[in-house]
């Protein structure tokens, strides 16, 4: 592979300052992530090491930055590795895994999902499928992992008035529950675009919102995962939002789900998020970061992210 001089250039500025964490951060978050994972190829064609490696071990933790520098679905891969590599099935991060399946193309899932089996060598439906004790959510997720398979499909609006009408049948059809076969069959059928076009059908048709229809029928956790579903299709800048404003002032402060939340969604959404953030809890996200973070690489790493997508 050719390199490029500008990205010759910022190797070897990475190189000479390969002690220097803030710089390097610096360097990384001005990039676009393509141009991220070229400067890593690169580095290894001329220095002859892995640059997140060698960072990984220069460091005490390894910087934020270095995620800039893997393929997106690599990096979803070793996410829900992560939610679900917890001491205790309690602690697994149900809501994390919808994140990373409904909030991508069903494209992007299908490589996720070979990222994962060629990273950890078992599929991700089978590590959710293996938690003990059975949790409702597994059974969405086991869905949405199959969802990839609609992926080139063609969004139908007949299909999408169908399954709105499913939708809502089966919770009528009950006052404790909805169908939950209906469901999973459903969401492990259509693709991302397809099932977003489905509850803006409900909507149509119905005169509220799928997620509505849940909250106000006072169901229990598997319509509780349904209902996650729906909002994070359906408008993801006010889904991740939520989780962002929930990770800066839950009980504990989730510095990793920040991270993952900020760097999947730089180049897509994080404009959009920002001000949801803002209209919702009235304090900007970059200042509500310096609140909690007053200091460090973290600190400087999620401010530059935030004012690179605001501009």
């Amino acid at each position: 592979m050719a390199v490029s001089p500008t990205t010759e250039s910022i190797c070897r500025k990475i190189h000479d300052s390969r002690d220097d964490e803030k710089l390097i951060t610096q360097t990384l978050v001005n990039l676009t992530q393509p141009e991220c994972r070229r400067v890593r190829e690169a580095y290894k064609q001329t220095y002859g090491e892995d640059l997140i490696q060698l960072l990984s071990n220069k460091f005490d933790q390894p910087p934020p930055s270095t995620c800039l520098m893997l393929d997106p679905f690599e990096r979803d891969a070793a996410a829900a590795r992560k939610a679900l590599d917890q001491n205790d099935a309690v602690a697994v991060d149900y809501k994390a895994l919808i994140e990373i399946l409904a909030c991508r193309k069903s494209s992007h899932v299908l490589l996720i999902l070979q990222a994962y089996r060629a990273k950890y060598g078992i599929r991700l439906e089978t590590s959710i499928a293996a938690v003990e004790p059975r949790h409702p959510y597994q059974k969405i997720l086991t869905a949405l992992t199959a969802a990839h398979k609609a992926h080139g499909a063609d969004v139908s609006a007949h299909i999408a008035k169908c399954d709105a009408r499913r939708l809502h049948e089966t919770g009528i059809a009950s006052a404790t529950a909805i169908d939950e076969g209906v469901v999973v069959e459903i969401f492990s059928k259509r693709s991302i675009a397809q099932l977003k076009l489905t509850f803006f059908s409900y909507n149509r048709i119905y005169g509220h919102s799928y997620t509505s229809f849940l909250k106000n029928g006072g169901f229990g956790e598997f319509e509780e995962a349904v209902s996650v579903v729906a909002k994070c299709i359906c408008s993801p800048p006010r889904f991740y939002a939520k989780v962002l404003y929930g990770c800066l002032k839950g009980a504990t402060i989730d510095g990793g789900a920040i991270v993952r939340v900020m760097v999947s969604r730089t180049e897509v959404d994080m404009n959009e998020i920002q001000k949801e953030f803002k209209k919702k809890y009235g304090i900007e996200l970059k200042n509500m970061i310096c609140d909690i973070f007053p200091h460090g690489n973290l600190k400087d790493f999620l401010v530059a992210l935030a004012l690179k997508t605001f501009n």
